[in-house]
Parts: C-alpha cells; structure tokens; sequence
C-alpha cells in the first residue's frame, strides 16, 4: 500500500490539543501519513501558554530537507512560525523542494488571546510566503491583521476581505466563521472564480482547542489524497464539524479542551 504523505510545518503543543500533534492526529484520523517540522516548542495547555521556545532557523531548514529528502511529500500544512527567521527559513525550503499544495494557516494570535507571530515577522508572511500559498485560512480577526483593517462584520465585508487577500498572491482565501456569533458558523472560500459560503450549525462548547490548526490540516490531507480545493475544503470543514460536535466526550482538562480527531472511530 501506499499512502499519502502529508507535512505539517508548525509548534508543538505540549497539551496535544493544537499545532504539530493536533495536525498529525488529523493526518491520521483522515487516513493520511504526516510528517513533521517543528518550528517553536511551546509550554500550553488548554488554559494558556506559559512559555515559548523558538527552534533555531538553521534546524528549520534541517528538518525541511530530511523530510523532502526522503519522503514523496503531496501537500504541505504551515502553521505557527513565530518569528521572520522561521519564516525566511520555510520560504528557502519551499523554494529548494517547490511542493505542489501549500496549505497556510496564518497563526497569529491563539484561542486564549496569545500572540503567536511576532510583529516584525508579519511583513515577511504577507510578502514571502502568502503568495507561495495554494490556500490561506486566517480567522476573521486573522484576516483584518493581515490587511490592517477593522473584523469584517457582513458576509459582504467579508468577502470584501478575502478578494483583497487573495490578491496578495495565494489562490485561495478561507475565512473561518467560527469567532462570530451567529446560530450558523459559516466559513467563506474565496478564489479566482468567486465566493463560496461554507455553513454549519454553531456547536455550544468550549471545547475548540485546535480547531483552526485542524481544518487547515484536514484540507491539506484532502489535496494529498488527489481531492480538488473545493472539495478538499467542503470534506475538511465537514469533518472538524463533526470533531467539534463531539470534544465534550473528551473531557481533557480544566480549560478549552480539544476536538475529538478520532471521532469516527472512538
């Protein structure tokens, strides 16, 4: 047999519920084999990170071409890069292994309110590595950073945002729902062909730890499956619906606890 192989590049979360483990879990849960390259070691759980330790850019780029150098990798997840060393460290290794999908979560700031990407490195996401990207998926607040700008409250705003986005260079925008407040979380796919609404009733609990890093993963093992963006996107936005819906059969920890990625099996 063989299988699909799927990178995530992003941090690890000691608690599991996020970034490198939460990306792998959802590799597996969806019948894809991950590898990964961890840029930031973070000390988290599900009520906080309490500390922070970057990974040196030179042992970025190591773990990029033992991978690439080894493994048929079919499409890549980046998620939390935290600093402008990182990130010129990704884009070099893109550039030396040129991967076909590229899947850019745009980390910024987490679920608890913790700035993840320092200030000086946004500059570099906007200009390097979004036009590298297949997809980007920034959050609402995510996506009004990105263009300094106030959160999008329309789906017109919205979809305003996400055209502006994607002239940055990537070739396709998904603007996730989930901070908003209405009875539907509805995320929207912008490309070259228009705006597509992605709904789903909003599930009441506050396990959600991970999700964003979740979904961008699920996207990225549909494309290393053969799937097509928009069917990659309408699978993984299905699927971390369901592991939302089930997380309160976890009960891990005091705080957000996470999503249930093996809900089909467990």
């Amino acid at each position: 047999m063989t299988i699909p192989v799927a990178l995530t590049i992003a941090g690890s979360d000691s608690s599991g519920g996020a970034g490198v483990q939460a990306d792998l879990k959802t590799f597996a849960a969806l019948g894809v084999y991950g590898a990964s390259v961890i840029t930031a070691l973070t000390a988290q759980n599900t009520t906080g990170i309490s500390g922070i330790h970057e990974v040196p850019a030179d042992f970025i780029t190591a773990q990029i071409d033992a991978v690439f150098g080894d493994l048929d990798v079919k499409a890549i997840k980046i998620g939390m890069l935290a600093q402008r060393g990182a990130i010129e460290a990704v884009v070099a290794g893109l550039s030396r292994w040129s991967p076909k999908h590229i899947v850019l979560d745009p980390v910024m700031v987490a679920t608890s309110g913790d700035h993840l990407l320092a200030r000086d490195a946004v500059a570099s996401l906007r200009t390097s590595l979004i036009p590298r990207a297949s997809l980007i998926t920034p959050n609402l607040p995510e996506a009004a950073a990105l263009l300094d700008e106030p959160i999008a409250e329309s789906e017109a705003a919205i979809a305003s945002q996400g055209r502006r986005l994607l002239a940055m260079g990537c070739r396709a925008v998904l603007i996730k729902g989930g901070h908003g407040h209405d009875s539907e979380s509805i995320d929207y796919l912008v490309d070259g062909s228009g705006t597509i609404a992605l709904a789903a009733p909003r599930i009441a609990t506050r396990n959600t730890h991970g999700t964003g890093c979740s979904l961008s993963a699920a996207v990225a093992a549909g494309l290393a499956k053969g799937e097509g963006m928009e069917a990659a996107v309408r699978a993984a936005k299905a699927w971390i619906s369901a592991a939302i819906a089930a997380a309160d059969r976890l009960e891990v920890g005091h705080g957000d606890g996470p999503v249930h990625h093996f809900h089909g099996y467990y």
